[in-house]
């Protein structure tokens, strides 16, 4: 799908020329935009929204629109704080003007996951719920430093923290994630 991993990070300062090269109307920076920073868009949105069908939505809203209004970005270099901005302000429009009940999994993934063994839907049954647990912003830290393998400063930069405290946040996160996931495998069913 169009939200898979394995694009190359890029530098702040390949970022800002790609960004500018971008707002000049140069298709080739425009993909490259959206190959880099659609799965990172899903992330943050998935850490909002909490549902994949939403979160992928508003992910291809938020990274079209900014790919049209990408005059608006005034600090190409910020290129990514922007976005995920963007993003996280359309998954809170959504969320208020839809009133969504926050789900953890769309009907396709719970029709795909009763086909599977009973184990795996129980085990991703306790990693939704031990994510849930987490705040967004720990959510957020965790989606893109482990699924999506960004590194401290780039996840600073994003979401506008500093390296050591995304590195605490991250800690923090992981511990609870740990600590909530043994106390549901001892629960009984």
């Amino acid at each position: 799908d169009g939200l898979s991993s394995g694009v190359r990070a890029l530098t702040e300062a390949e970022t800002t020329d790609v960004v500018v090269r971008a707002q000049r109307g140069d298709r080739e920076a425009i993909e490259r935009l959206v190959r880099r920073f659609l799965r990172p868009a899903y992330l943050v949105a998935l850490s909002v929204v909490k549902a994949p069908a939403d979160a992928e939505d508003v992910a291809q809203e938020a990274v079209a629109m900014a790919m049209q209004q990408l005059q608006t970005c005034r600090e190409p270099s910020r290129f990514s704080a922007w976005l995920m901005t963007n993003v996280r302000n359309r998954c809170l429009n959504r969320i208020e003007s839809q009133r969504v009940r926050q789900r953890y999994a769309d009907s396709a993934s719970r029709e795909e996951s009763a086909a599977n063994d009973a184990e795996r839907i129980v085990l991703r049954e306790q990693l939704v719920a031990a994510l849930g647990a987490l705040s967004e912003q720990q959510r957020e830290v965790v989606l893109l430093h482990d699924l999506e393998s960004w590194t401290h400063p780039e996840i600073g930069a994003a979401l506008g923290l500093s390296e050591v405290n995304c590195r605490q946040i991250l800690s923090v996160a992981r511990r609870a994630l740990r600590e909530r996931l043994t106390a549901l495998e001892g629960a009984p069913s």
